[in-house]
């Protein structure tokens, strides 16, 4: 992570301006409505005001006040404004929308809001900005922490600007949908608005910094009609949508992520329903789920068997999963580990013991001052321990499931006393499971179609799944299934993993045999959940 000293003034600031066809899209929402009274918390270059003139939204407008923190696009806005007063009443603000709001929040309402909000992380904001979107969050029964970013505390205090039946209109991340800081978010946004349109692009809009973002509407008053997301390829499509369509999911009033609206109310109700049921369990009542070891430092301690025998590290060093390409089959075997050492790859973690330094042997001496040349001792996590070459949190895993992944998350059995860094995670089985059941639990489509809903998705169409959401990851109970069946079964999942073949099969096989024969599964739920996790999965891969 880049430190504050080391960014660009536009990257502290947040400022990635709105497109003009995006703010004329935006506005043509709006356009037909009885509206008096407009905000823009944050109007930048005043693209949206642009917008609004050309279309000669501001005349039939009461008001329109615009607040940008940055004195000089400020008074360019201001200047370029001036000249039309005498027919439009357009105030340009130039402060801190935080300080805007608490000075007006209680006497100041608003029939529509609208902008693209800055995009700036906690720890690049004043002490007294962090104050204020702390105070905004926790008023409204919020938690605040480091990873909130400024966006959320624009849209909180938006939404209670608003009068009884507003509208706001945002340009936010699309990590609203699926990141856990943004839980109270979700749920405190179901609960003011009657409506919300998550308007979504196949294409990103803002292809410089490849973040993915959406078009937010929350509509005030009236019977609530629910939660849509209309998905378009580009700005083009945007000119066609009708906010007066229909399409709204009844909303559900909890954190849970919004990336299972992408789903149809009746795949929501067998999601639902799977939870409730007792034929399923979470992966996390099956063991421990914790993160690989965080060395603090991969490139170091992670070595290959060259650097080995150079440095005489065999006595410190651990057989190591270390990238998601380690991981062959749904075992991670002794020849596995062999084939990845042969091949030259960083198949060995260095483990240095907590004795005396005087006892240490020579070459392990001199790798350590390798690191201190290399300034591996200088990054965050090593600096803070008390001899930074001894790494922290080392046990041997029953099973690893890997972090990042593309087409699915492989879960591998640990048959080698293999460890595994923070690029996968690690699970202690509870005594009484048994790993090769549970291995042949999850390869299904039930619970593939959970790695897609707990999970999230980044650029480049990565799906990362957290410690904490592979636990929610919903698996079925399988007791007493016939020994040699499962190793049959097992054996040739492991197969299609290896040779790299379409997992379907593994899936079809596991449905058919595990779930609908022998556990008597309905086989439409089967096909409801390969058609929600093929449907998030093409979604994710299409923004690769």
């Amino acid at each position: 992570m880049k430190l504050k000293k080391d960014n660009t003034e536009q990257k502290l600031r947040g400022a990635y301006y709105t497109p003009l066809q995006l703010a004329n899209a935006m506005v043509d929402l709006f356009a037909a409505e009885n509206i008096s009274k407009i905000l823009e918390p944050s109007c930048g270059d005043g693209v949206f005001l642009d917008s609004m003139k050309e279309k000669n939204f501001l005349k039939k407008v009461e008001k329109f006040t615009a607040i940008e923190l940055d004195t000089q696009e400020a008074h360019k806005v201001k200047n370029k404004y001036n000249k039309y007063n005498k027919y439009m009443n357009v105030d340009i603000i130039n402060n801190d929308f935080f300080d805007f709001y608490n000075q007006n929040y209680k006497s100041l309402k608003y029939d529509l809001i609208l902008g693209n909000p800055p995009y700036i992380r906690y720890q690049y904001l004043s002490e007294e900005q962090r104050e204020s979107l702390s105070c905004i969050l926790t008023s409204h029964g919020m938690k605040s922490n480091k990873l909130v970013n400024v966006w959320v505390g624009f849209l909180v205090a938006c939404t209670q600007m608003l009068n009884e039946t507003g509208r706001i209109a945002f340009v936010i991340p699309a990590e609203i949908l699926q990141v856990a800081y943004a839980e109270d978010l979700r749920l405190f946004l179901s609960n003011q608005y009657s409506r919300i349109t998550l308007i979504t692009f196949e294409k990103l809009v803002f292809p410089e910094i490849e973040q993915e973002v959406i078009v937010f509407v929350g509509e005030k008053g009236g019977e609530e009609k629910g939660i849509r997301i209309v998905e378009i390829n580009d700005l083009d499509d945007f000119a066609s949508l009708d906010l007066h369509s229909n399409g709204y999911q009844k909303m559900q009033h909890v954190k849970e992520k919004w990336t299972k609206y992408f789903t149809t109310s009746d795949e929501i109700k067998a999601i639902q329903q799977i939870k409730k049921d007792a034929r399923f369990a979470s992966f996390s009542s099956f063991g421990t789920i914790n993160v690989g070891v965080t060395t603090g430092n991969n490139d170091y301690f992670s070595v290959d068997k060259q650097t080995s025998e150079i440095y005489q590290l065999d006595e410190v060093t651990l057989p190591l999963i270390g990238r998601s390409s380690h991981a062959h089959g749904i075992y991670f075997t002794k020849s596995d580990w062999k084939k990845n050492d042969d091949n030259g790859k960083k198949a060995r973690l260095v483990v240095f013991p907590s004795k005396p330094f005087r006892e240490y042997a020579l070459r392990h001496t001199e790798y350590i001052k390798l690191g201190e040349d290399n300034d591996a001792d200088k990054g965050y996590k090593c600096s803070i321990r008390d001899r930074w070459y001894i790494v922290p949190s080392i046990w041997i895993p029953d099973a690893f499931f890997l972090r990042r992944n593309n087409l699915y998350p492989k879960f591998v059995l640990n048959k080698c006393e293999a460890i595994s860094t923070d690029t996968m995670h690690r699970m202690k089985l509870n005594e009484e499971v048994d790993a090769e059941t549970l291995l042949l639990s999850y390869y299904n489509s039930i619970s593939f179609a959970f790695t897609e809903i707990c999970g999230r998705s980044y650029g480049g169409g990565v799906l990362e799944i957290l410690p904490g959401e592979m636990g929610n990851i919903m698996l079925p109970i399988v007791e007493n299934f016939p020994e040699d069946k499962k190793k049959e079964l097992l054996k040739k999942i492991d197969n299609i993993v290896r040779n790299n073949e379409n997992i379907e099969d593994a899936l079809d096989l596991v449905d058919n045999v595990v779930l609908i024969e022998f556990l008597k599964f309905d086989s439409d739920l089967c096909k409801t959940c390969r058609n929600i996790w093929k449907k998030l999965q093409k979604r994710r891969l299409g923004r690769g």
